[in-house]
């Protein structure tokens, strides 16, 4: 069984309507590292059917080079789950990276998803185990069970908040998605976001923000993003071409950081080695750095190689 791709670039996680061709077209050449066509919220029921028919041709037949390429299917409390994940992975399954699976509760509900993947996946002669999973967690069960959701299936590639069905499903008092009821003076979401990050990174799992129903507002946006991005979430989701830049930004180290991050992988490669005298420890400028410096500086300049971003200065070896 074939292992999926856990690190794909996730920092703008575009929502597009499943049932909307211009919508479709239009999506392909905007800069947003993740494409995911929705038959759920954005599908009225009544356009649900032909909808899958219209993701499979743009799936197909569009150029989403550069682009994780998702379809989120309907939740399994409904009787559209199954053939939509029929229809979309056998008429595309090919050109199709995930299935996002909308409102989780329980582990058995991944496991169900992963069962009827690799069934189609055998009958279509495809590779099995290549379509990832992702989790969107909606409300309390589904983050009490965080963790087994999180290890459900070797396919599950993402934990991603879902705000608005999780305000309801608590009573938050707050009309607007993602922003702090009033009447709280601290950070509502914490908790949230954080059970969330912690499966997620406990596993090797990636950790995605879910949407800003203000999409006009891009300073209401970056806030909201910047918050997630400073916990250490991997991305967020973009509903309107406005937000995808300034996603993309907050979830991407800076230059001064990403640079500095790779001056401490070379200096540290050099100074273990035999040429650098077999140092546990050593001083990068006035920085003392180690194995744990190391780490850190791995998370972000894998951020930023997976943004695509270019070195701008090299570690110079020191003169004895």
């Amino acid at each position: 069984m074939t292992t999926v791709n856990r690190l794909r670039p996730r920092r703008s996680c575009l929502a597009v309507p499943g049932s909307n061709p211009r919508f479709l077209e239009k999506a392909q050449g905007l800069p947003a590292d993740q494409v995911f066509l929705d038959l759920e919220d954005a599908c009225a029921p009544l356009a649900k059917p032909e909808a899958r028919h219209t993701i499979v041709k743009f799936l197909n037949e569009g150029d989403w080079t550069g682009k994780t390429r998702v379809v989120r299917v309907n939740d399994w409390t409904t009787e559209w789950t199954y053939r939509d994940v029929v229809t979309v992975v056998e008429g595309a399954g090919q050109n199709l990276d995930c299935i996002m699976l909308p409102k989780v509760q329980t582990a058995q509900q991944v496991v169900a998803l992963d069962l009827l993947l690799t069934q189609i996946e055998k009958t279509m002669g495809f590779e099995v185990g290549k379509i990832g999973i992702e989790a969107q967690i909606e409300n309390a069960q589904g983050l009490n069970n965080v963790n087994e959701i999180a290890t459900a299936s070797q396919r599950v590639e993402t934990i991603i908040f879902g705000p608005a069905d999780f305000m309801a499903s608590i009573n938050m008092k707050s009309l607007v998605v993602g922003e702090q009821p009033p009447g709280y003076p601290a950070d509502a979401y914490h908790y949230i976001l954080m059970k969330i990050l912690m499966a997620a990174r406990a596993n090797n799992l990636q950790a995605i923000d879910g949407p800003y129903l203000q999409i006009r507002n891009i300073d209401g946006y970056r806030e909201v993003a910047q918050r997630a991005a400073a916990l250490g979430f991997d991305g967020k989701w973009v509903l309107h071409p406005g937000q995808v830049e300034a996603s993309n930004e907050i979830f991407s180290p800076s230059q001064e950081d990403y640079d500095h991050a790779e001056l401490i992988l070379d200096a540290y490669d050099y100074y273990t080695s035999e040429a650098g005298g077999k140092k546990g420890s050593a001083m990068l400028g006035d920085e003392m750095i180690d194995e744990a410096s190391r780490k850190m500086a791995l998370v972000i300049s894998g951020k930023g190689r997976a943004a695509g971003m270019q070195r701008t200065s090299k570690f110079e070896i020191p003169e004895a």
